[in-house]
């Protein structure tokens, strides 16, 4: 088999990846496509840098030894904290879903202010403030003016929204209730644009947009990652050859049934061909 027609890897710390995973897919028809939900350990927020470095790599080794031409860490946790370590470690490009979600949060805020929302460790790690700050220094001088002494970034954690999730709770009362709790402040803040700095929050997305606000753009990490997965195929001849409907394989580390029951909510259709991770508890 042809180095191009290897398949993309993905992975998560748990059924939130999917959402990159369909917006992957959306684009990019004809890849071969290995998921894996490390569904044993999630969530990964609450958990410390050493341990969520051990765990991606880890995974890393799983998907490598699958033969895949590209990593996507489709997790903001693993990307904050884990994702220059596997990067260093793999042989493959391996892609995260920060600088992405950073970039098009620069491009639409024009000076306003941003705000990210994530898990403990994502927040704590400050790597959207330092992806936004370096986006913004990259720019032309006349655009660098757009955000004066005034601008600010605002990083809340959420660390309830990826258990409710993961449990299908995202249509619930006690859901709404939760994302007021977290959310409330950011309503008179008034930012230009909030960036989902978790790939589990895209399923939130509009219980999150109702209490903000219609004058507040939504970001979606996975979408943009999505976008930036395929430049970089395209550009470096790495794309599949032929026309024929990309493959799909999903990997979890605990619970097959529960990832089909659930994950087919975040996919928006019937997952098939789940499987149980050997070597990973």
């Amino acid at each position: 088999m042809k180095f191009n027609d290897f398949p993309i890897g993905i992975f998560d710390s748990g059924l939130g990846g999917l959402t990159v995973f369909k917006e992957i897919r959306k684009i990019l028809p004809f890849e071969d496509l290995i998921y894996f939900g490390d569904t044993a350990r999630v969530p990964y927020g609450n958990k410390s840098k050493e341990t969520i470095i051990k765990y991606s790599s880890e995974i890393l080794g799983f998907l490598t030894g699958m033969r895949v031409k590209i990593v996507v860490v489709a997790c903001n946790t693993s990307s904050s904290l884990a994702l220059e370590y596997l990067k260093d470690k793999a042989d493959v490009p391996v892609f995260g879903v920060i600088e992405p979600g950073a970039k098009k949060a620069v491009q639409v805020s024009s000076g306003g202010n941003i705000a990210v929302i994530g898990t403990s460790a994502t927040i704590k790690s400050r790597a959207y403030s330092a992806a936004i700050y370096k986006e913004i220094a990259s720019l032309e001088s006349d655009k660098s003016r757009l955000f004066g002494d005034a601008f600010k970034i605002t990083e809340k954690a959420c660390p309830l929204f990826v258990p409710l999730v993961e449990e299908g709770f995202d249509d619930e009362e006690i859901t709404k209730g939760i994302i007021n709790h977290y959310l409330h402040s950011l309503v008179t803040e008034k930012p230009s644009c909030i960036v989902l700095g978790c790939t589990h929050y895209p399923i939130l997305k509009d219980l999150i947009s109702a209490l903000i606000g219609g004058n507040t753009e939504i970001i979606d990490s996975g979408v943009e990652t999505a976008g930036a997965v395929k430049d970089y195929l395209e550009q470096n001849g790495m794309l599949k050859s032929g026309t024929k409907k990309g493959g799909e394989s999903f990997f979890v580390s605990d619970d097959v049934e529960k990832f089909k029951e659930l994950g087919g909510k975040f996919l928006g259709r019937q997952i098939e061909n789940v499987a149980l991770a050997e070597g990973i508890t």
